[in-house]
């Protein structure tokens, strides 16, 4: 979700519902508030007894009271990704409100931990402290929760990658359930939360996310993207999704007709399916897909949404649409009765309408924060700490000493789905509890000397920065911190506040780079002649109703302001360096028994939601750090603290020991220590593959296909930095003999080190033959074991026939082929410790049939084709490039008949995109995208086992062939 400030409403632009007309004592004994009646008797009759424009009201994001009824009001979605992180206020026009709350590991930290039992733990916690927090204000802290974020991380430039849990949709679908699950509790008819999955679906890219559109061919769309979403929704472990801003094979996700069709077949349960923040307006403006609002909103509660986030607290302008929507009969009465119902459903199971509440209407605020979720997220923290190369680096002995340099060493960062911290121990405050320390920040610490008036930027002035000091004192100094892409951040020495733009003037006001736009973000340009410029880089600029200037000039007054487009037009600056962080952290670690190194990523800045990036390397002075600090220290360890893998091959190279961990929380520091001193040994593991460097990504982010593009673990044959699933122990460990049949595998692992451990035990298996394209291998399991040293342990997994299906494009449904699969155990996707083969008698593929009526969209193989809506309510079609059909059986057909709209050629080749040409279908131009004619054209007959090619003309979108 996204949020907007919205304008302050006045009361009167509320729906009005009627004054109460029912005494309250007679609305507590309807038999809506009978908990002993079924659930659907319940919301039918609640359903009932609402006017047409109360169950209008309900379906906004704010369900306004219905006093006759005894009803409250309602809100739909409260931030809880990693922890309860915000939600809004409905009293002060949707402001934003911030959690103070127990903050655990990021969701891929989370993840990291490849243990169910603690995310359930996890979630529990979270449930409980958005129950206390209910408690304390049920209007600000609705326990709708807009998480799990179950989007699958297949590229790390992605801006919220943080948010995810895995390139893996087995593995995210698993952590999603745990976390689902502990939100939930353990009884589904009685819940503690209703948690959401976001987002629906194929959702990768943030750069105009609104306006492109993903193109998942069959395969990719059943077996990637809709699996993360089925796992979790199949266990009972959400009450719903959240439809995503893009578009999916050209149609709006906000009108997937997936929302009300596969997605609610995954679940027995009543499904309350909800809309991003603003996206219904997107469909009549970035969007431009209709109209009119009412064409929208009635579209978007026939593919199967419930809710409308949208227009802040303020639900008139969507009961209007929607009212418009019934008369113009575009909607029924019936649609909508069945969309409120899904949207009181939840509420029912929540308890709201019991006379007691429910099990979970108890539970205090004393509980937000509370001493035992402290611990919990100390121990979460720890686990979630991968370690990536140990040479005899770690663990330390403590009472030694220990110089903790850098960036990250004393801060501690939250992000846009996080919630405040009330307390934070940092990488020294945990490391300091152990040993005697020194530290150093690492950053440069400037002067900006502006060459026209020869005088410095100052914050002296509360209200403004401006080049008016004489001289560099405190005021005029500003630590510069690289973090990635360019981006630095400038924090003044004197009053420790950041430089930012505020909408002008620049001032330094925050204590940290935060806010939608983050204004605190800059690019430090070299010009080449011993000076700087300074190019604003704040997220606003990216708009495209910011303007074109974004560097910094200097007014006769000496203000900063943005007064130019380019760099000529700029105010050049003299960059003096009055402290060499570098050298000074460096020289911090001199003699030191452990230099740790501390360094990363700021969640808000070069990078988040609405904003990709474009690389994954470290800024260039964190790099510079750690060299500097190996120069001077051989026993270096670094500790990387982002949000995402990070190309630190050099460290791989040089640094004896690596630490990764995700922004961790409040307890970070402690359970850094906890891991680095040995008290925890680590077990995490990664959860994506890190590439050696930005070039082993597909140049296009947008590019979903991944069996085409070879992306993720499954498919891509080039040598990571380091693979899918890989995290070092302080002991080994060592796999037996694996034993497969009666449809399971089993395999002994024994503890051969001299210390406790837990393994993550990992099953993949690989098909060797197949009809289509297959991958390298593919998670089938994974179980996390503890052991102590010598100890044995057998693990046991599922696997039978049914579990290595795909997704059969030529007949458009699952399939396990017969063929050999390699099972494959091991500690990582690349480290596989043992091996054995399974025989199944499956089905064969036969061969395509294409004088039946065939539909374009379940080609084998394509280029420069794009998957496009055959109709705004339903079906995909083809345009552009060619299409692949293989081993078609053809019968001397002389016929091709094509489904198309638009205007173009039709192309049949065999053997490649330029091989014979049977003949060729003209379609003349059908009067728009969404009018289809049948058009036939004479082909030269063929016959045999051949791989048919359509050669698409652009214009032209094909629904369905046949040669006949």
């Amino acid at each position: 979700m996204r949020i907007r400030r919205g304008l302050a409403l006045a009361a009167a632009t509320l729906l009005a519902v009627p004054l109460a007309s029912t005494p309250a004592h007679a609305a507590e004994s309807l038999p809506f508030r009978d908990p002993h009646l079924a659930l659907s008797a319940r919301v039918d009759d609640l359903v009932g007894r609402l006017t047409l424009a109360e169950k209008l009201s309900m379906l906004h994001q704010y369900q306004p009271a219905i006093p006759r009824l005894g009803l409250n009001v309602f809100k739909a979605g409260t931030e809880a990704l990693h922890g309860v992180a915000w939600s809004n206020d409905y009293n002060g026009g949707g402001a934003k409100i911030d959690a103070t709350a127990t903050v655990f590991p990021q969701a891929v930290g989370l993840a990291s931990t490849w243990d169910p039992e603690l995310l359930s733990r996890v979630g529990a916690a979270v449930g409980d402290e958005a129950r206390g927090l209910h408690a304390q204000d049920p209007i600000v802290w609705g326990l709708n929760l807009w998480a799990p974020v179950v989007n699958l991380l297949r590229d790390p430039r992605w801006g919220r990658n943080e948010e995810g849990y895995s390139e893996d949709p087995l593995l995210s679908g698993a952590v999603a359930t745990a976390y689902g699950k502990g939100l939930e509790g353990p009884d589904l008819d009685h819940l503690r939360t209703a948690p959401t999955l976001k987002h629906y679906a194929a959702y990768n890219n943030e750069t105009k996310r609104d306006q492109t559109s993903s193109n998942v061919p069959q395969r990719v769309l059943n077996e990637y993207d809709r699996k993360t979403f089925r796992i979790p929704l199949q266990a009972g472990a959400a009450t719903g999704v959240m439809a995503s801003y893009n578009l999916i094979n050209g149609r709006p996700a906000t009108v997937d007709p997936d929302l009300a069709g596969p997605v609610r077949s995954w679940s027995d349960q009543r499904l309350f399916n909800v809309t991003d923040a603003w996206a219904p307006t997107n469909l009549t403006g970035s969007q431009a897909y209709f109209a009119t609002q009412a064409e929208a909103d009635a579209a978007v509660v026939r593919a199967g949404l419930d809710s409308f986030t949208v227009n802040d607290t303020n639900g008139e302008p969507t009961t209007t649409a929607l009212r418009q929507a019934l008369d113009q009969g575009l909607l029924t009465e019936k649609q909508v009765d069945t969309a409120v119902g899904d949207a009181l459903s939840i509420r029912f199971r929540l308890g709201e309408f019991d006379p007691d509440g429910g099990p979970y209407a108890k539970i205090s605020p004393s509980i937000v924060d509370s001493p035992a979720h402290r611990q919990l997220a100390r121990e979460t923290a720890a686990d979630a700490m991968v370690l990536l190369k140990n040479d005899g680096a770690l663990p330390i002995e403590p009472g030694g000493s220990v110089a903790v340099v850098g960036p990250l060493a004393d801060n501690l960062y939250t992000d846009w789905y996080g919630g405040q911290m009330s307390y934070r121990v940092t990488a020294l405050d945990g490391i300091s509890s152990r040993s005697r320390t020194v530290t150093s920040e690492g950053a440069d610490r400037i002067a900006l000397r502006d060459v026209t008036t020869g005088r410095y930027v100052t914050a002296a002035d509360p209200g403004a920065v401006a080049a008016t000091a004489a001289g560099a004192d405190s005021a005029a100094q500003f630590d510069s911190v690289d973090w990635g892409d360019g981006i630095s951040t400038l924090r003044n020495a004197a009053n420790g506040k950041y430089l930012g733009y505020n909408w002008g003037p620049f001032v330094t006001s925050e204590s940290a780079p935060t806010g939608w736009y983050v204004q605190q973000q800059f690019k430090v340009e070299d010009q080449g002649d011993g000076t700087v410029v300074l190019h604003y880089a704040g997220y606003e600029t990216q708009e495209s109703w910011f303007g074109a200037n974004t560097y910094v000039t200097v007014g006769a007054d000496g203000k900063l302001g943005l007064g130019a487009s380019t760099a000529a037009g700029a105010a050049r600056f003299r960059r003096e360096v009055i402290t060499d962080g570098v050298a000074a952290a460096a020289e911090a670690a001199r003699g030191k028994q452990t230099a740790v190194v501390v360094v990363g990523t700021n969640p808000f800045v070069a990078g988040r939601e609405a904003h990709d990036r474009t690389g994954i390397s470290l800024g260039a002075r964190q790099e510079a750090l750690i060299e500097a600090v190996r120069a001077v220290n051989p026993h270096t360890v670094v500790v990387l603290q982002s949000s995402y893998p990070e190309d630190i091959t050099w460290a791989q190279r040089h640094v004896p020991g690596i630490v990764w961990t995700t922004h961790a929380g409040a307890e970070t520091g402690n359970a850094l220590a906890d891991v680095l001193f040995g008290d925890v040994n680590p077990a995490a593991r990664l959860t994506q593959t890190w590439p050696r460097s930005v070039s082993d990504l597909p140049a296009d982010l947008n590019q979903y296909d991944i069996i085409k593009t070879g992306q993720t673990y499954q498919y891509d044959v080039t040598a990571p930095l380091y693979p899918f699933g890989y995290g070092l122990s302080y002991t080994s460990f060592k796999y037996g003999d694996v034993r497969v049949g009666g449809g399971q595998v089993s395999v002994t692992v024994t503890n051969t080190g001299k210390r406790a451990g837990r393994e993550v035990v990992q099953l993949y298996t690989h098909q060797r033959t197949s009809r289509d394209v297959t991958a390298v291998k593919q998670l089938r399991g994974f179980q996390k074991i503890a052991l102590k040293p010598g100890q044995s342990r057998t693990v046991t997994f599922r696997l039978t026939p049914r579990d290595l299906a795909h997704w059969d494009v030529t007949r458009q449904k699952w399939v396990t082929e017969t063929s050999v699969y390699d099972v494959l155990l091991g500690s990582s996707s690349a480290d596989i410790r043992q091996r054995a083969s399974l025989s199944v008698h499956g089905e064969t593929i036969p061969v395509r049939d294409l004088s039946r009526t065939t539909r374009a969209e379940t080609f084998d193989d394509y280029a420069g084709a794009t998957l496009l809506d055959e109709t705004k309510a339903s079906g995909t079609v083809v345009s552009g490039g060619w299409v692949a059909y293989k081993s078609a059986a053809l019968h001397g057909g002389k016929t091709l008949t094509v489904r198309a709209s638009g205007a173009g050629s039709v192309q049949v080749r065999l053997g490649s995109p330029t091989g014979r040409l049977l003949g060729t279908a003209t379609v003349s131009d059908t009067g728009g995208i969404y009018s289809y004619a049948t058009v036939s054209a004479p082909l030269s007959a063929a016959t045999g086992r051949q791989d048919v090619y359509l050669v698409l003309g652009s214009g032209l979108r094909l629904a369905t062939f046949s040669i006949r």
